[in-house]
């Protein structure tokens, strides 16, 4: 059954606490789906408990299962309305998720952010999965221009490196959804030893959000289909807009530094 179905099937065995979350969920719709255990507080005047109480009631373990569950169901619905033609849909999802970002880029932010990289004696870029991906890629387009940044995807590594570092290094943070684990804690040993945070993320109110100093926004909600290249390349244009930000500075001469880069690897090809 859906899970708005289930909501009102055990409405009437909800309690008056219990129905103020039923509410609440039936009016967000899909929204739901991204949001948190804190908003709903806020937003209903509850606790923890209620809201754990709602969930199991409907018969799933606990918040975290109940969102999966809404996820699946979105998911279900948006593919049965997918075109014959996936690759265009494809292209269409890429297209939005670019179009959503841009939108939320901001001119001061990104000015702030080559400032600071102008000012540090070094550059970190952490990130685990796909974002840790992101984290190599971005290493590859500043070595273009000339900035050595270091990327670092393994979360032991991470916390090794964020021990070291002072307030002289910048460290940007990849994280769609703002709350991977690994790389808020790596990004909070840092922050405690006076390192920058800059954070590339969905979400300016989730921990890596609140934590960083900049924050420079994408826009692809993906509880469901994490890791997406939607949502890469969201990040990754984000990247470009901050080299070529650089690159316009600094004054760079990117076709030196381009034509340098491809003597050193143009031997690798093979005929």
């Amino acid at each position: 059954m859906k899970p708005d179905h289930l909501i009102q099937a055990q409405y009437d065995n909800l309690t008056k606490s219990e129905r103020k979350v039923a509410d609440f969920v039936l009016s967000q719709g899909n929204k739901i789906i991204y949001a948190t255990m804190t908003e709903i507080k806020e937003a209903t005047g509850v606790g923890d408990a209620t809201i754990i109480r709602f969930c199991q009631k409907l018969g799933f373990n606990g918040f975290s299962d109940f969102k999966i569950e809404l996820a699946k169901e979105d998911y279900t619905q948006q593919a049965t309305k997918r075109p014959s033609a996936y690759y265009d849909e494809i292209a269409n999802y890429i297209s939005t998720a670019l179009d959503a970002t841009a939108q939320l880029i901001e001119p001061t932010k990104i000015d702030q952010t080559v400032s600071l990289m102008q000012q540090a004696k070094h550059i970190y870029l952490f990130g685990v999965g796909s974002s840790g991906e992101v984290a190599t890629s971005f290493a590859g387009i500043l070595l273009r221009v000339g900035v050595q940044a270091t990327a670092v995807s393994d979360p032991h590594f991470q916390a090794q490196v964020a021990s070291l570092l002072t307030a002289d290094d910048v460290v940007f943070g990849f994280s769609l959804s703002g709350r991977t684990k690994d790389t808020f804690d790596a990004l909070r040993v840092a922050k405690e030893n006076g390192a920058t945070i800059i954070a590339v993320t969905n979400y300016l109110t989730t921990p890596i959000g609140k934590m960083a100093d900049v924050v420079l926004q994408s826009a692809m909600q993906e509880l469901f289909n994490g890791g997406s290249v939607a949502g890469r390349v969201s990040q990754l244009y984000i990247c470009d807009v901050i080299t070529r930000n650089y690159e316009n500075k600094n004054q760079v001469d990117a076709v030196a530094l381009r034509e340098r880069v491809l003597r050193a690897v143009i031997d690798k090809s093979i005929d």
